[in-house]
């Protein structure tokens, strides 16, 4: 009797072949659905540097092979150039303060609205951004199309200086909003895709460097700019338009004259602001350029996109984030809190509190951005070699109240506390965002970065509104106070993250060292699991007609017959 295509199953299993271990052959027996799901996924994905690709021709240069040094440094650049021009922007009204409040006759709260109307759209906007960018659109073209945004909004910006009207700005910082922090949220996923493992923090460093280089241009070159612009548009207006001293004494028009330095202020403010735009053009171009060496190098080593890794993301994946990265946010949110207003504000308090000009104070305000340059990459090296995050963060929170306090209740040289408080914030940022990327899996990153930015506008939308009326009703003393309780409310949000950390495993706050082991520790539990899962369905297989009859024979002793393709039944000797 022919046997069926069952009873010919080998008793052993398939040896694996060449390359392949027995734990990857085993999988080829099928599964059941349900055992699948329960198998826990993976939480890091393919490091491109992992498996050397051979490439010939050009596309083996150390410039162009996706592996290269050389050829993963300029895509840093243009990482880091990708959010150059929306700093640079975002920081416009910083820097012409006093230029602004006198042209467009503001107070201090209308103008901390631009601010407010820049984060308003993002307390939405950066959640659903990520999540476009993981689902939807790719990171890709999700980039452009907000790097696109960018211009767009500064172009409605200086409009609103050419035709002096203040809730045409409003607009223009409200569309500039909806692309700024979706790009920010663009720029980490790229670094993360490009960088993940011992070199993120470095390039968060280096990210965060090159965006405060372009806060340091604007707060260096906007004023100049605008005493440029300012003193050509007087120049020409002196030559089209006669002064008294040359009219009749009994012209009627001689009430109606005036000056053209009294009228040159919204004119000179749109021009400023469209000249600055030219950097947000900048950024675009970086991001075409971006998308076109990232489509590339996945295709040359078979990365798939994130929205084909199979992991599907669902807007209500955030109700799975644990507790720490809620505390993360909001440590987020009032530290930040009590610096970007405090920069934006900066220009006239320092004029006030310290008696300085208005160059000098918009130096000491960037002054901020500019040590935090430098220093940026440098503790995102560190943050590679040494690990413990939290306790760096706290450090961090440490030295910023030191450095408000010492703003607020002295009146020692302000260059130190600046000068720490550039150093603090570096710290904070290289610490800090990468923490993220060890709570949340990396399928997830574009939503859970969104969530943070998003979390972090609204508080910075709510607190400038309130600075901007303290700082008109009760003077800059108090404004100082209402940022350190900020900064204390952070302090408290990491410590709390510490915990949390402390009842867990204790990874956040692990040495490199550390992690590395806790990593490897994981992943050999995770594959022995994986092995007794398929030996356990193995045993609990349902059995075929011959392995019955192959159990009872040599219960008996017996034999099996050659001619049934399997040969002598092996059985104990003393059965033989």
């Amino acid at each position: 009797m022919a046997s069926a295509p069952a009873d010919r199953r080998p008793l052993l299993p398939e040896a694996p072949k060449r390359g392949r271990t027995i734990s990857e052959a085993r999988p080829r027996i099928p599964m059941p659905e349900v055992e699948r799901e329960e198998i826990p996924r993976r939480e890091r994905t393919f490091s491109a540097t992992d498996i050397e690709l051979e490439l010939d021709g050009w596309e083996g240069s150390c410039l162009c092979h996706p592996q290269a040094l050389m050829h993963r440094v300029i895509a840093l650049v243009l990482m880091c150039l990708l959010g150059f021009g929306s700093y640079f922007c975002f920081d416009n009204p910083g820097a012409l303060q006093s230029e602004l409040k006198d042209a467009m006759n503001i107070t201090t709260a209308q103008f901390a609205n631009l601010y407010s109307w820049y984060s308003w759209p993002n307390v939405v906007l950066p959640i659903i951004g990520g999540f476009l960018m993981d689902r939807v659109f790719g990171i890709r073209l999700g980039t452009m199309l907000f790097a696109f945004i960018i211009i767009l909004g500064q172009l409605l910006f200086s409009l609103g200086g050419f035709l002096n009207r203040l809730w045409v700005m409003e607009v223009g910082r409200f569309v500039f909003g909806i692309g700024g922090e979706s790009l920010a949220v663009a720029q980490n996923t790229y670094a993360v895709a490009w960088f993940k493992g011992k070199e993120l923090n470095m390039v968060f460093g280096f990210q965060l460097s090159i965006a405060r280089v372009g806060s340091t241009v604007n707060f260096l070159a906007m004023g100049p700019l605008f005493s440029w612009i300012k003193n050509m548009t007087i120049f020409e207006a002196n030559v089209t338009t006669p002064a008294p001293s040359i009219l009749p004494l009994n012209s009627t028009e001689l009430d109606d004259w005036t000056s053209p330095e009294e009228d040159y202020g919204p004119t000179v403010i749109g021009w400023t602001l469209l000249i600055a735009g030219t950097s947000c053009l900048m950024s675009f171009v970086c991001s075409v350029i971006l998308a076109w060496m990232d489509k590339r190098r996945n295709s040359l080593l078979n990365i798939g996109e994130l929205t084909d890794t199979g992991e599907v993301v669902k807007i209500t994946d955030v109700k799975e984030f644990p507790i720490s990265f809620w505390f993360l946010c909001l440590a987020c949110l009032s530290y930040y809190g009590a610096i970007f207003p405090f920069v934006s504000l900066a220009k006239d308090f320092f004029k006030q509190e310290f008696g300085m000009d208005g160059d000098s104070a918009n130096f000491i305000t960037g002054l901020i951005y500019l040590v935090s340059a430098p220093a940026s990459p440098l503790l995102g090296l560190l943050m590679d070699k040494t690990g413990r995050n939290i306790t760096w963060v706290l450090l961090a929170i440490l030295a910023s109240i030191g450095c408000h306090a010492l703003l607020a209740f002295t009146r020692l040289n302000p260059y130190i506390a600046i000068s720490c408080m550039g150093v603090a914030y570096s710290l904070l940022a290289s610490a800090l965002w990468p923490i993220a990327a060890l709570l949340i899996p990396e399928y997830q990153l574009g939503t859970a970065y969104g969530l943070m930015q998003a979390i972090q506008n609204l508080g910075t939308a709510l607190i400038i509104m309130a600075a901007g009326q303290i700082a008109d009703e009760y003077g800059y003393t108090y404004l100082e106070i209402f940022f350190l309780a900020w900064l204390v409310l952070s302090f408290i949000s990491t410590v709390c993250i510490w915990i949390c950390d402390c009842t867990s495993t204790g990874y956040l706050n692990m040495s490199v060292k550390d992690r590395k082991i806790f990593d490897d520790e994981r992943q050999a539990a995770l594959e022995a699991e994986r092995a007794r899962r398929v030996d356990g369905f193995r045993l609990l297989r349902p059995r075929t007609d011959a392995n019955i009859r192959n159990r009872y024979l040599s219960k008996i002793g017996a034999h099996l017959p050659g001619h049934l393709g399997h040969g002598g039944l092996i059985v104990p000797a003393h059965l033989r």
